[in-house]
């Protein structure tokens, strides 16, 4: 009975080590074509995305204008969202280019600097966002992914947890207007 509950012990361990792993951007390395922010984000570009609870139901969607330019390695992408419900909401980044891949950035809602690493196609973003939900505000965590699937189109995937919990995640398609 001691090794039955020891290799149970064991396996929940593992199971639980298995779920703190994560992907790192060096895996895509080698995927192309190469994400370069300041070069994806420069001009207008269109995404439609949704909002999914932690069961998998969409709750809210949305589609978002993005005007974005560069002046050296500072880059400002101007967001305006409209959501299904009609709601309208205006996130400003400021986002700096540093060497090795790396990005920070800044908005009114994120607390803190929001830092990312560009890898291959790919881009992860870990941040938190100060998220208004009626009448009340919550520090979320958010483990947001882009991937360059070509010159024109990138996908998203921003997984959000607050204290380690799932609470969701939001999925978002981008197309840059030509």
């Amino acid at each position: 009975m001691k090794s039955f509950l020891r290799l149970t012990l064991l396996g929940a361990f593992a199971w639980f080590l298995a779920g703190c792993a994560s992907v790192e951007p060096e895996t895509y390395r080698a995927e192309k074509p190469q994400l370069e922010l300041d070069r994806y984000f420069n001009g207008t570009i269109d995404g439609w995305g949704m909002f999914s609870d932690r069961s998998g139901r969409v709750v809210t969607r949305f589609s978002v204008v993005i005007r974005a330019s560069w002046n050296g390695d500072t880059g400002t992408l101007d967001e305006d969202f409209v959501y299904s419900d009609g709601r309208k909401e205006k996130r400003v980044w400021t986002i700096k280019k540093l060497p090795g891949g790396n990005y920070t950035g800044t908005a009114a809602d994120v607390v803190g600097e929001a830092r990312g690493v560009a890898s291959g196609n790919a881009l992860n973003w870990r941040y938190v966002l100060d998220l208004k939900v009626g009448n009340s505000n919550y520090h979320v965590n958010f483990d947001d992914w882009m991937f360059l699937i070509d010159d024109d189109i990138m996908l998203n995937r921003a997984i959000m947890k607050k204290f380690g919990i799932y609470l969701g995640e939001v999925t978002l398609s981008f197309r840059k207007r030509k």
